[in-house]
């Protein structure tokens, strides 16, 4: 019957698309230009079913820059619940360096053009952490000339640590961020030198070239 099939249709739907950006996330993080039909090749799917699904190669880039900022979303906002602003904020950038949220986002800066919602995103995700870096400021226990900004430079930093095991790569990012995280802490460092980022200087890297 046509009412039974439809969900099992619907079911298949989702198990490709959970594989393509799957495979998307391993093809263009080796090479940002690859064509989309080496995502369909390493998905195990028809070219013609991949379009039905992104119609072109910027749909599916922006979809999984968009998928990334959504988990950074809810990582920050699991972390406003944390009551300890600390333990908030350095759990928060754990969460998110195990995510490998940026590893992506960072290589596929500028090859589409964001979305209203990923805008609108955008914002929230900024709101939630500069909520997270007040609040540790707050406990007395984030060091007084970090800002917000700091923490998308120190997400990066961890995302650029890549090596073939996947394993090794994780134990070698939490190794990292945590001497980036002492870094954070009050007490024992001098100032820091030169100015942080500024709001939205980074921005401009998303604008398609």
């Amino acid at each position: 019957m046509p009412e039974t099939a439809l969900p099992g249709r619907r079911g298949q739907a989702a198990r490709n698309d959970v594989v393509i950006l799957d495979a998307a996330r391993q093809v263009f993080l080796v090479d940002p230009k690859a064509p989309i039909s080496h995502v369909a090749e390493r998905a195990g799917v028809g070219i013609s079913a991949l379009y039905r699904r992104y119609p072109s190669k910027e749909v599916l880039l922006c979809r999984l820059c968009h998928d990334g900022l959504r988990t950074y979303i809810r990582e920050a906002e699991a972390a406003a619940e944390e009551p300890d602003g600390w333990a908030a904020l350095t759990g928060f950038l754990g969460r998110v360096v195990d995510a490998d949220v940026h590893s992506l986002t960072v290589h596929l800066a500028g090859t589409f053009t964001p979305t209203p919602d990923m805008g609108e995103d955008a914002r929230r995700a900024n709101e939630l952490t500069r909520d997270l870096v007040e609040r540790a400021r707050e406990t007395g226990r984030l060091r007084r000339d970090a800002v917000a900004e700091d923490l998308g430079m120190v997400l990066e930093c961890c995302a650029a640590i890549r090596v073939e095991d996947q394993e090794r790569t994780t134990q070698l990012r939490r190794r990292y961020l945590a001497l980036l995280v002492e870094g954070l802490a009050a007490g024992g460092a001098p100032d820091l030198p030169g100015p942080p980022p500024r709001p939205g200087e980074m921005n401009g890297r998303w604008r398609p070239s």
